[in-house]
C-alpha cells in the first residue's frame, strides 16, 4: 500500500506492469509504471493532480453551494 499526503493507493503486478488505484475516493483515479519507482511517482503525481483539480474545480463554483462548501 502506498501512502501520499493522507491519501492511499493498491497497486498489482498486470502482465508485467504495475497497476494501481486510489482507495477511498468516489472518484476513480488510476495509476500505473514498469518499476515499483515509476508506479511510486505515477501515484504522487496522480494525487498531485487530483487536488489541483480539485482546487480548481472549487474555485469555479458559484451559488448557494459554493458559499456553503468553502466555508462550511
Amino acid at each position: 500500500m502506498l501512502e501520499y499526503k493522507g491519501y492511499f493507493g493498491t497497486v498489482e503486478a498486470d502482465d508485467g506492469v504495475f497497476v494501481g488505484r486510489v482507495s477511498g475516493l468516489r472518484d476513480v483515479i488510476t495509476f500505473e509504471g514498469a518499476t515499483f519507482a515509476e508506479v511510486e511517482q505515477a501515484f504522487r503525481d496522480s494525487i498531485d493532480d487530483y487536488l489541483a483539480f480539485v482546487r480548481s474545480a472549487a474555485s469555479r463554483r458559484t451559488g448557494p453551494t459554493a458559499a456553503r462548501s468553502r466555508f462550511a
